[in-house]
């Protein structure tokens, strides 16, 4: 991963010379959890300004990343960092909590989110994906295989949810997935079981008998559940 990063730094700067401005790792790569089969390499990239010119020129390095089955770099212009702070407070607060500089200006280091505004993000969010979460079982029911493709594809956001409900909450959220799920656990006074089955499944330490999907996804959507009401107490 190391090698591959360097590679993209370096096509960003030939490409961008002295616009770019900084190259950013950030997410489950940055905090150790990285998982070949699940996870993303993300990578914020920090121009001094963004406009059509500066896309096109971004287009084989951009290509080039994709082609490793990696997502789209998320590009942001220098003042669009330091002004939509209050527009994404989740996304601002995890990159500077969990990042690592690749290259050029730490320009995230001295964000700063109100509490407001990252609490009314955090409950819209969880009850978004609460919301989802059951609209999918409805279609994906009768099918095993895809209830449990779902619980372990929407458990990475539950567990960022979770850690935000957490910094909300007063506690100091870790970022390993299965020690936020307990810290949550003790903290708001719901089960972590059904979170560290599907953190073991997903990491290929067991596998889920198809009598376990339907107990298991009402166990994961009734703590979903309570902590979307806890949040809302906050």
């Amino acid at each position: 991963m190391d090698k591959l990063l360097d590679e993209l730094v370096n096509r960003l700067k030939n490409a961008y010379g002295q616009d770019l401005v900084s190259v950013v790792l950030f997410g489950s790569a940055a905090a150790g959890e990285f998982h070949e089969k699940f996870s993303d390499v993300n990578v914020l990239c920090v121009l001094k300004s963004i406009d059509l010119r500066d896309l096109e020129k971004g287009e084989e390095a951009v290509g080039w990343w994709l082609k490793q089955k990696q997502p789209l770099p998320l590009f942001l212009s220098r003042g669009e960092v330091e002004t939509s702070q209050d527009v994404f407070p989740i996304e601002f607060i995890d990159i500077q909590h969990n990042h690592r500089v690749l290259y050029g200006e730490d320009v995230v280091a001295k964000i700063e989110v109100k509490t407001q505004q990252h609490r009314r993000q955090v409950e819209h969010e969880i009850r978004s994906r609460l919301l989802r979460l059951r609209e999918r079982y409805l279609g994906l029911q009768r099918n095993k295989k895809e209830v449990s493709r779902l619980m372990l594809d929407s458990l990475p956001s539950f567990s960022t949810l979770f850690r935000h409900i957490l910094i909300l909450g007063g506690v100091e959220a870790p970022l390993k997935k299965r020690e936020i799920f307990r810290a949550a656990a003790e903290r708001f006074s719901i089960a972590a079981e059904p979170f560290m089955t599907l953190l073991e499944t997903r990491e290929g330490k067991r596998k889920l008998a198809d009598d376990e999907v339907k107990p298991l996804f009402q166990a994961y959507l009734t703590e979903i559940t309570r902590m979307t009401a806890a949040v809302d107490k906050l």
